[in-house]
């Protein structure tokens, strides 16, 4: 098989990046301090999930080529499709989320949000009380802390499945997902180099970014 010549094109922004590492993180620090009843940093962290969740909701509409839903989401079979060749050794030849990741990206980005804005409703009875909690009936407030509760589980498993698979990507396939996700570079056949995606000003970023804490913390404010 000849060579193909390889070029190094950017693929992900700082934005898409600094937005990702940063939810793996406070995942963590919620998990944390939520076990060693640390509940005001619990709720802080939170608050700069559900920022950072509505920031990349907003940078999946006006973002960067590879952060728009509109560009990684295809259709359920395009997804299964590809996961036919999950155990098919191949090269990276994608300029952003494959068909199966486009998903995946969904799937997470859902519970996380369910997750936040559950927390906003949820009331513990002891200490701890989310800032809309007082403002919806009891029902609503007890369902959404069981679902807070309840839904962490699901995050641990589609976490857990997201790594496996990335894992998988990188024995199986030869394909390195990970340092993509550091450096916002890929090496692609000339060809794709060719029609390497639009990245959005960072300005725009930081605008957007603002917004979004400025909208959590004015639903901070309502508790």
């Amino acid at each position: 098989m000849r060579n193909e010549t390889r070029i190094r094109v950017q693929v992900w922004d700082g934005w898409v990046r600094l937005t990702h590492w940063l939810i793996v993180g406070l995942l963590g620090l919620s998990w944390w301090t939520a076990e060693t009843g640390r509940m005001d940093l619990h709720m802080t962290s939170g608050y700069a999930i559900l920022a950072l969740l509505l920031f990349r909701a907003g940078w999946g509409v006006v973002g960067s080529d590879t952060a728009r839903f509109s560009r990684f989401l295809r259709s359920p079979l395009a997804a299964l499709s590809h996961l036919r060749h999950l155990f098919r050794r191949a090269p990276d030849t994608e300029l952003g989320h494959n068909a199966a990741g486009g998903w995946m990206v969904l799937a997470l980005l859902a519970v996380l949000l369910l997750q936040a804005v559950s927390g906003l409703f949820a009331d513990d009875l002891i200490l701890t009380r989310g800032p809309l909690a007082a403002h919806a009936p009891a029902a609503v407030s007890d369902w959404m802390t069981f679902l807070h509760i309840r839904n962490f589980n699901v995050i641990l498993a589609l976490a857990a499945l997201h790594v496996l698979v990335v894992g998988l990507y990188a024995l199986v396939k030869g394909q390195d997902l990970v340092r993509p996700m550091l450096t916002g570079s890929k090496w692609l056949p000339a060809p794709l180099a060719a029609t390497a995606p639009r990245i959005a000003p960072p300005l725009r970023g930081a605008l957007l970014l603002a917004l979004a804490v400025a909208a959590v913390w004015l639903i901070a404010g309502l508790g």
